[in-house]
C-alpha cells in the first residue's frame, strides 16, 4: 500500500512539473516555432506535438531533469523533421556545402557576436531573418528571442560551441548585409524620384 501511495505521489509531482512548464515556456515555444516554420497553423500543432512527446516520456518514467532544455531539444527536432517534410535542404548537406571547420575560433568570442548584434536595427532584422538559411536563423532566434546561451543552443543543437560561434557571427553578418541592401535601395529609388520631380 505504502509503495503505491509513493508512486502516486511521484506522479502527481511529475504531472506539477510538466504543467508548470506547460504554464512558464509554451507561449516561448510558440514564438520560436512561429518565427522558424512562418506558419501559425503549423507552429500551433508543432508546439502541441512538443508537449504531447514530452509528456509521454514522463509518463513512461524517465526522468528530466530541465524541461526548458528537453523542449526546446524536442521542439527543435519537430521543426527539422518539418523541414525534411518540405524537402528543403537538410542541415547536413548546407554544412558541408558552406565548409564549417570546427576549429578554434578566438575572433568569435561572445562579446564580438554581440556586439555584431548590437549594430542591427532588432525591427528590419525581424522582418529579414525568414530569408536567412535556416541553419544561421536558428541560432539567432534561440539567442536573440529565445535568449539561450550558447552553451544551451550547443546542447540543443547538438553541435559544438565553436559551430554555434560560427553560424551566429556568419547570420548576423548576413543579416546587416540585407538590412543594409534595403537601406541602400530605399536610398538610391528616393534619390530616383527626385531626380525626375
Amino acid at each position: 500500500m505504502r509503495g503505491q501511495k509513493q508512486t502516486t505521489d511521484a506522479m502527481e509531482s511529475q504531472e506539477d512539473r510538466f504543467l508548470k512548464a506547460f504554464e512558464d515556456y509554451s507561449d516561448a515555444l510558440f514564438r520560436h516555432a512561429s518565427i522558424r516554420v512562418s506558419d501559425r497553423e503549423r507552429a500551433i500543432d508543432i508546439v502541441h506535438d512538443t508537449f504531447t512527446k514530452v509528456w509521454s516520456y514522463a509518463r513512461a518514467g524517465h526522468q528530466i531533469d530541465s524541461y526548458r532544455s528537453f523542449l526546446y531539444k524536442v521542439l527543435n527536432n519537430l521543426i527539422i523533421d518539418e523541414y525534411r517534410k518540405r524537402k528543403e535542404v537538410s542541415l547536413d548537406a548546407l554544412l558541408s556545402v558552406e565548409g564549417v571547420d570546427e576549429g578554434s575560433f578566438p575572433e568569435l568570442s561572445e562579446n564580438t557576436v554581440e556586439a555584431l548584434a548590437a549594430t542591427i536595427d532588432g525591427r528590419k532584422a525581424f522582418e529579414l531573418l525568414a530569408e536567412l538559411p535556416d541553419v544561421y536563423r536558428e541560432v539567432i532566434i534561440m539567442r536573440f528571442v529565445d535568449e539561450l546561451g550558447p552553451r544551451e543552443i550547443s546542447d540543443l543543437i547538438e553541435e559544438s560551441e565553436n559551430v554555434v560561434s560560427v553560424r551566429l557571427h556568419r547570420g548576423l553578418k548576413l543579416l546587416r548585409d540585407k538590412i543594409e541592401a534595403t537601406i541602400f535601395s530605399k536610398e538610391e529609388n528616393r534619390l530616383t524620384k527626385q531626380k525626375h520631380t
